[in-house]
């Protein structure tokens, strides 16, 4: 049944705007919950970046796991050069594929592979709604007493989000990026862009800690909060939480790309619907939300008395968009056995005929998501 609150806006696309991947204004600081960051700016970290845009994703391949080959160390159940980590199953329930340095030290939280958040980048900026923007920019226009904007970007991985909102968004911009993961909070400041649509001056700063943490208080003075792909991976206790934070702290939030639980691929086949619904089944171990994440969070945030949109952003991948089917593949079909080890035989088949044909240039894949605009009431009352 559909929440009373939850509307769709319908509105003409946004054009691409797209502005220099420079960082400025970088610092790093503690956010409640977590530990304290290093305390360097992250050109000091990543000697050799300068202004030429090179992507965080490919900085982080460079400079920290050379070719995923002797440097990384592969989650359990993990074949290498088979999955990219981030993009298959974990051997963990209820957790993400990873990739830990061998060197780095054992108390901190193992990261997700920079070569798998690269790889969806593209198709993540594709499928994100624009037309939850408007709502969103007359919300930030109307904001009293501000000359700038002050967003939170929460499991801000390596800034993609940023590299996507912060062009199509006009005045000054300071952002605070979230993770757990201190070498994908430099990269994602390190490749954040300096000018927003409008060429006003876009900083940043970085807050290692745990999202699920948050607070009104952590979230003073914050103007929005995004997140991409985080909601899914969360669950109804922490979802509240976020919302309750978003809430008390009077801002709105856009967290896009939560994954809805449904797939299409042409040409069909009579496996499909069974490997989709172990893959959702694996999504929801643990208690995580997977696919029933947005149904969820707009329920926390209308029972906060946001206001809740929500807007289809599926990837819509082709031929132009093989390597990354490829590894949507590989890591759907392994958590669906991973869910139900009676199906390995018809998927091992299954998966060596998808490949050839997505080899070929004859599959196309739709993977569908869901994005979530909650604007909750101003702090004070205002209207």
């Amino acid at each position: 049944m559909t929440n009373p609150a939850t509307t769709t806006q319908q509105s003409g696309a946004i054009p691409v705007q797209p502005g220099p991947r420079e960082v400025t204004g970088v610092t790093d600081s503690a956010m409640p919950g977590g530990k304290p960051g290093p305390g360097q700016a992250a050109e000091a970290l990543l000697p050799g970046v300068g202004p030429d845009g090179e992507s965080a994703a490919r900085q982080a391949r460079n400079a920290v796991i050379p070719g995923l080959g002797s440097s990384v160390e592969f989650a359990p159940g993990q074949v290498p050069g088979a999955v990219i980590p981030g993009a298959g199953p974990s051997g963990k329930p209820g957790s993400r594929p990873t990739v830990k340095l061998r060197e780095a030290n054992p108390e901190d939280p193992p990261r997700y592979a920079p070569e798998w958040l690269e790889l969806r980048e593209p198709a993540d900026a594709a499928a994100r709604a624009h037309d939850l923007l408007d709502p969103l920019r007359i919300r930030l226009a109307n904001l009293p007493g501000k000359s700038g904007v002050v967003i939170h970007d929460l499991g801000c991985g390596t800034g993609s989000m940023g590299r996507w909102l912060a062009p199509r968004l006009d005045g000054t911009q300071h952002w605070i990026l979230h993770d757990r993961d201190p070498y994908l909070l430099h990269f994602a400041a390190v490749s954040s862009p300096r000018s927003a649509a409008d060429g006003s001056r876009v900083s940043v700063e970085t807050r290692r800690g745990d999202v699920a943490r948050l607070t009104p208080d952590a979230l003073q003075g914050a103007s929005l909060v995004t997140a991409s792909a985080l909601l899914d991976v969360l669950t109804r206790e922490e979802v509240d939480t976020l919302a309750a934070a978003c809430a008390g702290a009077g801002c709105p939030a856009l967290l896009t790309l939560s994954v809805a639980g449904r797939v299409e691929l042409t040409p069909s086949h009579p496996l499909d619907a069974e490997l989709a619904q172990a893959f959702n089944d694996h999504q929801r171990r643990d208690g995580l939300l997977g696919p029933d994440a947005v149904t969820a969070a707009a329920e926390a945030f209308s029972e906060h008395g946001a206001t809740v949109r929500l807007h289809p952003s599926a990837w819509r991948l082709g031929p132009e968009q093989a390597a990354l089917t490829e590894q949507w593949l590989r890591g759907w079909v392994g958590a669906a056995v991973e869910e139900r080890p009676e199906l390995r035989a018809e998927a091992d088949v299954y998966l060596t005929n998808r490949l050839a044909a997505c080899a070929a240039g004859e599959l196309h894949v739709t993977v569908h998501h869901v994005d979530l605009l909650a604007l909750s009431r101003p702090a004070g009352g205002a209207s």
